[in-house]
């Protein structure tokens, strides 16, 4: 898929239909891999010596409340005294699933799991570099559409119309 997709819209209005296109970016994929944690060793030895600092940091860059990954610590704990095994990190997986969703990562929602599951450390690692390559290389969307244009239907103008002042439009 090398060509820009397009999402047709229509919004109706109290004049009529009027249609709207909508250009999205084709599907890229993650700017490096689960496992490149040697690309960036600062954020190696965060996620290292302090998952859940890197964890809370990455939460914050996102948009996200910085506070939002210490349900991963907390949850399993909770849901374990109530008699219920919780294994999937749910801090992980929705910055995961949101990251890919913001900047149109290909992926999947059963992938994110599984990341999230058996790769949490490593996933976190993934995700601060993401938004590190992203904050220095920003995607731009320029849309280049015309603005939409609304004719009134009509008759032909009669013999004689007057378009102008001054000048007489005549029909042959």
């Amino acid at each position: 898929m090398n060509k820009l997709s397009q999402v047709t819209t229509r919004l109706k209005a109290s004049s009529g239909e009027f249609k709207m296109a909508f250009a999205t970016l084709p599907p890229t994929d993650w700017n490096t891999t689960l496992f490149d944690c040697c690309d960036d060793m600062s954020t190696c030895c965060y996620g290292f010596w302090c998952c859940p600092c890197l964890a809370c940091t990455v939460s914050g860059k996102f948009g996200d409340n910085r506070c939002l990954p210490l349900c991963d610590i907390f949850s399993p704990a909770i849901t374990a005294a109530c008699g219920l095994p919780l294994c999937v990190p749910p801090a992980a997986l929705s910055v995961r699933v949101g990251i890919r969703h913001r900047y149109g990562i290909k992926g999947s929602l059963c992938r994110d799991i599984a990341t999230s599951c058996f790769c949490e450390w490593c996933s976190w690692c993934q995700m601060n570099r993401e938004l590190k390559y992203r904050k220095k290389n920003p995607t731009v969307i320029v849309n280049v559409q015309p603005p939409p244009m609304m004719m009134a239907p009509g008759n032909a103008p009669p013999s004689g119309f007057m378009g102008q002042p001054g000048i007489i439009m005549n029909s042959y």
